[in-house]
């Protein structure tokens, strides 16, 4: 019983304070849905992947060596060492230099990301950039002087290129409704605690329940307020 008084005590503070519990989450949702949409640059994700290997020397070779779990193993744990390689200074500079990119090699770096797909040996390059075109142009050059660099360094026959950067059509950042949705939640949270705020800091007596309430004995009558219309 008690528990049940408390929580109707609960919902007449936030209806109480109603406008708060509603304008300060819409406010936020608003906000952030303007900031999403037009003043955070959409930023777009172009990948591709590819598979490091030495060719096969004899004839049947090559599908021993896909059989060979000892060998799948190694490629495994070279893939982190072709990570490596694949965020190199040298690397990334070379590819500064094909596209004659106006930015710095700590830069480039930032935009790019080298991950081992699941357990596989397979590596995936991904680029973020706000230029879709730009974005898949940087991940196919990287490939290229990736292969040169990883053939050079560790005497590798090849690298196969299992799927080809393309620009994409739909950005990776910001996601516009993520953001909103999170913005009323913690706008609505902030104005509940707002109205619960104030409620702890108000004490003045307003309604008669507020008398009932705070001295604990029953109100016999109210003096209604009224206006009396003037007489000429």
């Amino acid at each position: 019983m008690e528990e049940e008084i408390d929580l109707r005590q609960y919902w007449e503070v936030l209806k109480k304070r109603w406008l708060i519990v509603i304008t300060i989450p819409l406010i936020a949702a608003l906000t952030s849905g303007i900031i999403s949409y037009f003043i955070i640059k959409p930023v777009y994700q172009a990948s591709t992947t590819l598979i490091v290997g030495k060719k096969a020397t004899e004839e049947g070779a090559a599908a021993a060596q896909m059989l060979d779990n000892n060998v799948l193993l190694a490629n495994q744990q070279l893939a982190k060492t072709y990570a490596t390689i694949a965020r190199s200074r040298t690397v990334e500079e070379n590819v500064i230099n094909d596209l004659n990119l106006t930015m710095t090699v700590e830069q480039l770096d930032k935009l790019i990301s080298v991950d081992q797909v699941n357990t596989t040996e397979v590596l995936e390059i991904k680029v973020d950039n706000t230029d879709p075109k730009q974005a898949a142009s940087i991940a196919n050059a990287m490939v290229s002087e990736f292969s040169k660099a990883v053939i050079e360094i560790k005497k590798v026959d090849s690298v196969s290129i299992v799927d080809k950067a393309v620009p994409p059509d739909i950005p990776v950042k910001p996601k516009k409704s993520l953001n909103i949705a999170i913005a009323f939640v913690v706008g609505l949270m902030a104005a509940v605690g707002m109205a619960f705020l104030l409620e702890y800091f108000d004490n003045t007596v307003k309604t008669s329940q507020d008398v009932e309430t705070l001295l604990g004995i029953p109100v016999l009558g109210v003096i209604p307020n009224y206006e009396v219309a003037r007489k000429g």
